[in-house]
C-alpha cells in the first residue's frame, strides 16, 4: 500500500556519514550520545564541554579527556555524535548535514576512530 502523504518537496539533499565496527555483545552496552555543555547564541554557539550519556561505553568516553577535548573543539553540529549499536556491528554518526556541509575534517575522522577503538577494546 503506497503512503498517501507523500511530501511535495521531492528528495532532500541531506546527508550523513556512518562509520561502521563490527562488534557483538549487549547493545545497551554500545549506547551512547554525548551530551554538549554550550555558550552563545545562534551561529556564536560554541562547545564549552563534552559528557557521554548511554551504556558502559559511555563511561569509558567519559574518561578518556583527550577524546573530550577533541569534541569540544568542533562545531555543535559535530559534536553531537550518537553510538547506535545493531545487531552485529555499531554505528557512529554525527547529524544530518546538507550538501553544502557536508564533509569529514581529519580531526572528526580521528575522534570516530577514537571511539572505534573504545568499542573494539569493550
Amino acid at each position: 500500500m503506497q503512503d498517501a502523504t507523500i511530501s511535495h518537496w521531492g528528495a532532500q539533499d541531506r546527508f550523513q556519514a556512518h562509520f561502521i565496527v563490527r562488534k557483538s555483545g549487549n547493545p545497551i552496552d554500545y549506547n551512547a550520545k554525548t551530551v554538549l555543555s554550550t555558550e552563545g547564541h545562534f551561529s556564536l554557539k560554541k562547545v564549552v564541554s563534552v559528557t557521554w550519556n548511554g551504556g558502559k561505553l559511555a563511561d569509558i568516553l567519559n574518561h578518556d579527556s583527550e577524546l573530550n577535548e577533541l569534541i569540544s573543539k568542533q562545531t555543535v553540529n559535530d559534536a553531537t555524535i550518537f553510538v547506535e549499536p545493531t545487531e552485529s556491528e555499531v554505528r557512529i554518526h554525527s547529524k544530518w548535514k546538507s550538501h553544502f556541509d557536508f564533509q569529514i575534517t581529519k580531526e572528526l575522522f580521528e575522534i570516530y576512530n577514537k571511539i572505534a577503538g573504545h568499542i573494539k577494546s569493550l
